[in-house]
């Protein structure tokens, strides 16, 4: 693991803010999508980037919560989710997998941690600012692919919540598809690829712990979704902090790194290779 090294701001790089063409994905959910790998329990960051998180200036950018484009960083959500402190999450991991593929990745931080999911609810600041975010994300330039998402946590206290998890979580899915305007189309086997028709897909995270006895509920809710192009992810297994909460900073590399592979496999357009001379 390295430290993280100073990169250039958006205000230095003002082409950042061109019609750049971006591959938006949005990043949402709780904490674990947030970031929390790298903070101590003294609430501080420790600071340490792996290599698999580290910027690339050019080819991953960030849209700030002042709603401008710059070189995306560590935490990813530090201005985002303010009430506490941010550390490493899956975001960067995920966009330097898929950036070969994909150009330039352009990556929408929403996250908040501590949030159940009835107030991601359409009406609720939380959802509106996220759907504000998606919109505003497109207007220099790109198309938003996808969005990845890890909450639950917090519905695991209370059975009524846990038991409530799954239409709720599907009727997020399905405002959030049609106030974006980016309704969800079938795969359609082509010549025996598997070539994504959509404007946008969504990840879901199984969670890898709760505050509450609902947790088993909560994932088996998560893993019974069954919406066009929603792919659900199982988190469970990879390591936790003290806590037994958030999870480490490995963990969140190697979530990344799933993400990206279930995106790359099932999403991601054929890669074209150059022809033989």
């Amino acid at each position: 693991m390295e430290m993280e090294t100073p990169i250039p701001s958006s205000k230095q790089n003002p082409e950042m803010e061109s019609s750049q063409t971006k591959q938006i994905f949005i990043l949402s959910g709780q904490s674990n999508m947030a970031g929390r790998g790298g903070v101590t329990k003294h609430h501080k960051w420790d600071g340490v980037v792996p290599q698999e998180c580290q910027p690339n200036p050019t080819a991953i950018l960030r849209f700030s919560a002042k709603r401008h484009w710059e070189a995306a960083r560590e935490p990813l959500h530090s201005d985002i989710d303010t009430k506490k402190v941010c550390g490493v999450g899956p975001g960067m991991s995920f966009a330097n997998a898929v950036r070969e593929r994909v150009g330039v990745v352009g990556l929408v931080p929403c996250a908040v941690g501590g949030t159940a999911i009835k107030e991601w609810a359409r009406g609720k600041h939380l959802y509106e600012s996220m759907v504000m975010r998606a919109k505003e994300s497109v207007k220099g330039g790109g198309e938003i692919m996808g969005l990845l998402w890890y909450q639950g946590e917090s519905d695991t206290s209370h059975q009524h919540d846990a038991e409530a998890y799954q239409g709720n979580m599907e009727k997020l899915i399905s405002n959030v598809r049609e106030d974006l305007g980016l309704p969800s189309l079938p795969i359609i086997q082509e010549e025996g690829i598997r070539v994504a028709r959509l404007a946008a897909y969504w990840h879901l995270v199984a969670i890898a712990s709760g505050d509450g006895k609902y947790m088993e509920k909560v994932r088996e809710a998560q893993f019974k979704i069954s919406l066009p192009n929603v792919v659900c992810i199982d988190a469970k297994g990879l390591p936790l902090k003290e806590d037994n909460l958030h999870l480490t900073t490995e963990a969140q590399v190697k979530l990344g790194h799933m993400l990206a592979d279930a995106y790359l496999t099932n999403f991601a357009p054929p890669q074209i290779l150059p022809p033989h001379p």
